[in-house]
């Protein structure tokens, strides 16, 4: 993995910068793993819950679950496995035993802790910070992409300014009826047509 940072002062300066604030348990350190809260609200599980992530020892980072329900997964990248091979218990028609390869997708490890919490900031950076800056807060506290958002307000205008058409339109008409083609004027005892 590409070293991001020079060494463990600058990331935890830029942990700071983020307001990623470390919250290891005793027993979390004692393991080699380093549990952080981000200062974003999770908008799928409980209400309230700040988003948690952890770098483990073993090599792997994972969103972790912090209050309510809400399940942890890997954020590692995915890579192949090697190809295992299994005897199917078949043969061909020479005689020899047929072979079924099978592989899996696995995480990709990354052993030094530096690069584990480099990769974590990243993550993070990416996924939470700048695509919930695109989101916009609904009074039900529900988040929206602000696409969406600014798609509803013009839908919203363009049928508030039909409606206000229509209703101006009906109120000139009560107003001002329908005016006849010809207009007849008297005047000294003289009738005019006016057209």
């Amino acid at each position: 993995m590409e070293n991001k940072f020079n060494n463990f002062v600058e990331v935890e300066r830029m942990l700071q910068f983020l307001d990623i604030q470390e919250v290891t348990t005793k027993r979390q350190k004692k393991n080699g793993t380093r549990e952080f809260k981000l200062p974003i609200k999770d908008l799928y599980c409980s209400k309230g819950s700040y988003i948690h992530v952890a770098s483990f020892a073993s090599g792997y980072v994972r969103r972790t679950k912090a209050v309510g329900y809400c399940p942890s997964w890997q954020l590692n990248k995915r890579i192949d496995s090697e190809p295992e091979y299994f005897d199917s218990g078949n043969v061909d028609s020479l005689g020899r035993p047929m072979y079924t390869k099978f592989t899996t997708k696995g995480c990709k490890l990354i052993p030094n802790e530096q690069d584990r919490l480099a990769y974590l900031i990243s993550f993070c950076l990416k996924n939470y910070y700048i695509n919930r800056a695109n989101k916009v807060a609904r009074a039900s506290d529900e988040y929206i992409p602000k696409w969406k958002h600014e798609d509803e307000l013009q839908y919203a205008n363009e049928k508030y300014n039909n409606l206000a058409d229509a209703a101006r339109l009906d109120y000139e008409k009560d107003i001002a009826p329908e005016m006849p083609d010809e207009l007849t004027i008297i005047l000294n005892g003289h009738r005019y047509n006016v057209i």
